[in-house]
């Protein structure tokens, strides 16, 4: 069985919700359907081709995240059902940050993190390594942000605030033990009362943790073809 290890999950909503899975290693990426809970057909395959102006630097992403209605920088694209795919990563020893535009399916723009408004996170960045709209209710533009060191980060922008604090069984419940096993992770938004995040941990374990009742649900759980057909595919 192939053992998941560097890459990194980001969520998808324009259409039909999709978690993508880029494998920097091979520089491939799946599609997962979440409807239809499966990896279809084909997957993985080459991102040469598919991300526009994003594909030379899918080697080099550390962790990316939807927002929709939010934070976008163009005016069609921050109109309340427009989803962004925000993707961070390194050109050269710069951090960058992509904003996709999901509708469109193509780059909007890209520039460095201390020229964004995502600039408070450069303190953090090459220790983030997921990332996620922490969508309690409606568009309050709150973030999350998981580190390797067993740490986090509230972004708050309405507030203008960012906090840094440990991950403990207070602050992230059923999250403490597994702190430094995390991989990535990614957002499944199935209603505004209702959302999972899925934390990915070594070993092809993952957590599924619900995000309005800020717990995990589910101890560590295999990733295999019955969780999530098709991701294990070579």
């Amino acid at each position: 069985m192939p053992a998941l290890k560097n890459f990194v999950a980001v969520d998808w909503r324009a259409g039909k919700d999709l978690i993508y899975f880029f494998f920097k290693d091979t520089n491939t990426y799946s599609r997962f359907n979440i409807g239809d809970n499966k990896v279809p057909n084909g997957y993985p395959t080459a991102v040469n081709g598919r991300w526009g102006d994003f594909d030379k630097h899918v080697k080099n992403l550390r962790f990316g995240f939807n927002t929709t209605g939010i934070m976008s920088t163009t005016p069609e694209a921050d109109k309340i059902d427009a989803d962004t795919l925000w993707l961070f990563y390194y050109e050269g020893d710069t951090p960058m940050v992509c904003e996709y535009n999901q509708d469109t399916d193509s780059v909007n723009s890209t520039r460095p993190v201390k020229d964004s408004r995502w600039w408070q996170l450069l303190p953090y960045f090459d220790r983030i390594i997921t990332g996620t709209w922490w969508q309690l209710y409606g568009r309050l533009p709150l973030f999350r942000f998981l580190m390797n060191d067993g740490h986090f980060i509230n972004l708050d922008f309405s507030k203008n605030k960012l906090t840094h604090e440990a991950i403990t069984n207070t602050t992230w419940p059923g999250l403490q033990d597994y702190k430094d096993r995390i991989i990535t992770a990614a957002q499944n938004d199935r209603t505004f009362a209702d959302s999972y995040y899925y934390i990915f941990l070594t070993h092809n374990e993952y957590i599924r943790y619900n995000i309005h009742e800020n717990r995990a649900e589910t101890g560590p759980c295999a990733v295999n073809d019955e969780s999530w057909p098709g991701l294990l595919r070579d």
